[in-house]
């Protein structure tokens, strides 16, 4: 994955408490970084995956 051409989107819930998650679409699935450490490394998880876990936070059963 070239990071350079990664179009990262900062969480919405992150509430500018500098305390988020960015995600980004790539071939591969969904990617996912700490946004306090970009270059840390990167979770990259198939979209069905990405999907339940999406879903799973909105029904309130993880709190991430």
């Amino acid at each position: 994955m070239t990071e350079a051409l990664v179009n990262w989107r900062k969480s919405s819930r992150s509430g500018g408490a500098n305390q988020c998650v960015e995600c980004a679409v790539v071939p591969a699935g969904r990617a996912v970084r700490d946004s306090k450490a970009p270059t840390a490394g990167t979770l990259v998880v198939p979209v069905a995956a990405f999907a339940r876990l999406v879903e799973t936070v909105k029904a309130g059963v993880r709190d991430v």
